[in-house]
């Protein structure tokens, strides 16, 4: 048996079928969103058995939450080391706009991913993916010297970037993607001041 260095002794053939799945997911969701996908039609996308996705993935919410934490790699790398302004390097409150607008760029492709791994109650809030928002927004909170209770903002701006949200605001309520933007630097500017 081949095993690769640093991936918890994953079996190479299991890694790299664990990948094909998730981007064949990635490619049927992308198409035909998340709820027309289904586990018959990703195991033949992909090339492996229907089996393998069940015991990879566990279920249709592992295979999500799988599939959200693939696509959400980018958006973490440009948000911790990426070039400004959402990456640092630039002053806290512009990152602060520039995050939330990232975020509602993405809707479109990523809402109803996020929607559908949404849990009620403390399985979404202590999601990783959830966590690391809420602690980028509270460093950029307190390093734009937002006053009063930086985590207790945080969660409330986090609530602003919640995907059921969003999509009911932009496909319910017909809002644009400007206008949600606008939105958003709007509530930043409230909390940390206007832009200079």
């Amino acid at each position: 048996m081949t095993l690769m260095p640093g991936r918890d002794s994953e079996r190479v053939d299991a890694a790299r079928n664990r990948s094909r799945v998730l981007d064949a997911a990635a490619e049927l969701v992308a198409k035909r969103g998340v709820e027309n996908l289904t586990m018959d039609e990703l195991a033949k996308t992909a090339g492996v058995g229907k089996g393998t996705v069940f015991r990879r993935f566990g279920s249709r919410s592992g295979l999500m939450h799988a599939l959200l934490d693939h696509q959400e790699r980018e958006f973490q790398t440009a948000f911790m080391f990426g070039p400004p302004p959402l990456g640092p390097g630039a002053p806290a409150a512009e990152r602060l706009r520039a995050f939330g607008g990232a975020v509602i760029a993405r809707l479109d492709v990523d809402g109803p991913l996020l929607r559908a791994v949404a849990a009620p109650g403390d399985a979404y809030y202590s999601h990783p993916t959830q966590k690391l928002v809420r602690q980028q927004l509270t460093h950029l909170l307190k390093e734009a010297g937002a006053v009063g209770d930086v985590e207790m903002i945080g969660y409330q701006l986090a609530c602003c970037l919640n995907a059921g949200l969003l999509l009911h605001l932009r496909h319910e309520r017909e809002m644009s993607l400007e206008r949600l933007v606008l939105g958003w630097e709007s509530l930043v500017g409230s909390v940390v001041g206007p832009e200079p």
